[in-house]
């Protein structure tokens, strides 16, 4: 019988120990014993139960109606995730082939099926984010050239255009405003649009910046718009001290504000971060944090 503590959860699940506490003392969802410390131990069946929740919520359930499932009904929830991305697998593999054809029909066609089946938000998380995952490891290794990649980034791009003018949602007094830019020297912009998207569904009124922001005219139209959360991403190759100085100089500068990072640099950051930055490694780490606000 193994025995874990929260941290080793953590590790072990990807999950923050604060959401382990959270779902552990508002849902129940797992329970642990406590030693004569008051210390929290976890045996390997709580460890099984949060890793099989873990997967369910990243997939987008609620864990307010996971916390309600038996252990059958998991497990069915489960099976169906199981055949679901062997299809959204196979859906990804035909997606590079069409980037490495250079074949727009191809995509375009594979995309409208998707979006048609399980909607465009649910198509980005569950087929373009692995797909993009999967274009990433091709460009580290030379097994796809910057045409390809250009060529299908661009595609993708456009169908986020739309998307976002589609979710327009009028701003009411209870709107909350969130400012999305790159800082500078970071063009890649596609993670960044979609949580833009993501966040204008959810009725928060939007200020877009785009690439390559200088910091100055950051302060400058930070302090004009009085923005609640400030998101940004880090994609481009820098150096933890020079990440670590930024985050920071903007926490310093926005102390009243949430910012939100993510992107590939951060997912591999490993130091603290200040208390008013929250780092992000998915989207639904995303979506799970602007649905708590």
């Amino acid at each position: 019988m193994g025995h874990y503590s929260i941290k080793d959860l953590e590790k072990l699940s990807g999950v923050k120990a604060h959401t382990i506490r959270i779902w552990e003392k508002r849902y129940g969802v797992i329970k642990p014993t406590r030693t004569c410390t008051n210390i929290r131990v976890y045996c390997d069946t709580e460890l099984k139960k949060l890793l099989n929740v873990a997967i369910l919520n990243n997939h987008g359930h609620k864990i307010s109606k996971i916390a309600k499932l038996c252990h059958s009904d998991i497990c069915c929830e489960l099976q169906k995730l199981n055949d679901a991305d062997k299809e959204n697998s196979t859906h990804v593999d035909e997606l590079v082939v069409a980037m490495v054809e250079l074949d727009r029909q191809k995509f375009e066609k594979i995309l409208a099926d998707c979006t048609l089946k399980m909607g465009f938000e649910e198509t980005c998380i569950l087929v373009l984010y692995p797909f993009l995952q999967k274009v990433g490891v091709m460009w580290q290794t030379d097994a796809c050239s910057p045409a390809q990649e250009h060529f299908i980034s661009s595609l993708i791009i456009q169908k986020l255009y739309v998307a976002i003018d589609q979710a327009y949602q009028p701003a009411t007094k209870d709107s909350k405003k969130a400012l999305l830019y790159l800082p500078e020297g970071e063009l890649h912009e596609m993670g960044l649009l979609f949580y833009r998207y993501l966040m204008k569904r959810r009725g928060y009124e939007t200020i877009y910046l785009g690439q390559s922001v200088p910091y100055s005219d950051l302060l400058k139209i930070v302090e004009a718009h009085n923005p609640d959360y400030i998101v940004t991403a880090f994609v481009a190759s820098i150096s933890c001290d020079n990440l670590q100085t930024y985050l920071n100089d903007i926490s310093t500068a926005f102390k009243s504000k949430k910012i939100i990072v993510s992107g590939y640099q951060v997912c591999n950051f490993e130091r603290p971060v200040p208390k008013n930055v929250e780092t992000v490694s998915t989207p639904h780490d995303f979506i799970e944090l602007i649905e708590a606000a």
